[in-house]
């Protein structure tokens, strides 16, 4: 209810202020009241049909999300210029004449023309009211930025992930299983937009870096196996020493997990569900475990970092695989080496991570707590809006050294 709300203040800014009555404005109003409709229908049907018929929703109502968030933020910024230029508004035609008195205490809508008086009888000019002079600029100078950020960011989001190589030092590190390297991608969003073509570039990306394990942190997927199993095919390709290893996200769970849960095996894709697993690499051996998703428990299916842990070695080094960066305080508690998470997307939008970070205590990068380290990716793909900004897609090489 909240977003249809607030797209009456964009078509107050956008439409009323900048056009006068008429034909012209209609239209735009009616074009405005569609996008709203396809971006409502986008966020609640979009992944739960065909994605061949959902793509005809997604493209246009998530692109008009995108551009709706900018322009939002736009206007916001913009009120100040127009709060501080009220009084110049006030002053009457854009070229500084006046068109007659008014009454002390009237105010006069803003037309597109006032009438300019030169003697009896002699014609007018029309002459733009400044109210609707700052209204449209205000207006075009957010329109530009909007698409031109939803138009880079487009470009961004469908190109190929950037490829980040990161060691990271493990207090409990065998010596030997340094130069052990693990791929990290999450939050891939097959779905509507997203399909095979985008799984294979990544699993040919990951295959090209001759790694060790590919963990896989979650959101996977945005519809059921019945929809999305051939867009999720390739994954059967991928190639490492170890093998693969999947948890869950939250958008499983909007997705039918236990489908899922049971399909990727099919794949050769190892689901780690609150277990482990021990890696002996070059005669070393550490633990990898994996925990479901931090709001799995409102599906009857809890993550719980003692369960994934039960019975190990403290002394041998563990890497917890989860989805979401919350559970960094469970790893902490449970004396794990390095949490590997995604989730945020790096914010997506900037400045979206600033919530973001309020929300999961982490945006993208490297993070320490006490003994434990966290690396929480930005992810392959996306969600919703097929737009980036400011947060890249990423493919995460962690490579485990001895401390």
């Amino acid at each position: 209810m909240l977003l249809p709300l607030v797209h009456v203040y964009l078509w107050r800014r956008l439409i009323h202020d900048t056009m006068p009555r008429g034909t012209g404005r209609r239209i735009a109003t009616l074009t405005l009241v569609t996008m709203v409709v396809l971006m409502l229908a986008a966020l609640m049907f979009a992944t739960r049909i065909d994605p061949d018929i959902g793509q005809w929703l997604a493209w246009p109502g998530y692109l008009w999300l995108a551009l709706f968030f900018y322009l939002l933020l736009a206007l916001l910024v913009l009120e100040v210029p127009r709060f501080a230029l009220r009084r110049w508004a006030r002053g009457g035609p854009s070229d500084g004449s006046t068109s007659g008195s008014r009454a002390p205490g009237r105010s006069t809508p803003p037309t597109d023309v006032e009438p300019i008086a030169t003697g009896p009888g002699a014609a007018t000019a029309p002459t733009l009211d400044r109210r609707r002079v700052l209204a449209r600029g205000s207006a075009a100078i957010a329109g530009l930025t909007a698409a031109g950020l939803v138009g880079y960011g487009t470009t961004v989001a469908l190109g190929p992930p950037s490829v980040t190589r990161v060691p990271i030092a493990l207090r409990k590190l065998d010596p030997r299983v340094a130069g052990c390297r693990i791929a990290l991608i999450s939050d891939i969003h097959l779905g509507p937009i997203l399909g095979r073509s985008f799984t294979q570039r990544i699993v040919d990306m990951i295959n090209a870096e001759d790694v060790d394990a590919v963990g896989i942190a979650g959101d996977l997927v945005d519809g059921s196996v019945d929809d999305l199993a051939d867009a999720a095919a390739p994954l059967a390709g991928l190639r490492s020493t170890h093998g693969t290893f999947f948890v869950t996200g939250n958008h499983e769970y909007y997705s039918g997990y236990q489908d899922w849960v049971d399909f990727l095996p099919d794949l050769g894709i190892t689901v780690l569900r609150n277990d482990r697993t021990e890696i002996t690499h070059n005669g070393g051996t550490f633990d990898l475990a994996g925990i479901n998703d931090a709001t799995a428990y409102q599906f009857q299916d809890p993550g719980d970092v003692s369960a994934a842990l039960a019975g190990r070695d403290p002394e041998r080094a563990v890497v917890l695989l989860a989805h979401q960066p919350v559970d960094l305080e469970d790893a902490v508690a449970h004396d794990v080496d390095l949490m590997l998470a995604g989730h945020t997307h790096g914010g997506q939008l900037t400045p979206f991570e600033l919530l973001v970070t309020l929300q999961q205590g982490a945006v993208a990068g490297m993070y320490q707590r006490g003994g434990t380290k966290m690396y929480v990716t930005r992810g392959a793909g996306f969600w919703g809006p097929p737009v980036r900004v400011g947060a890249p897609p990423d493919i995460t090489i962690v490579e485990l050294r001895a401390q």
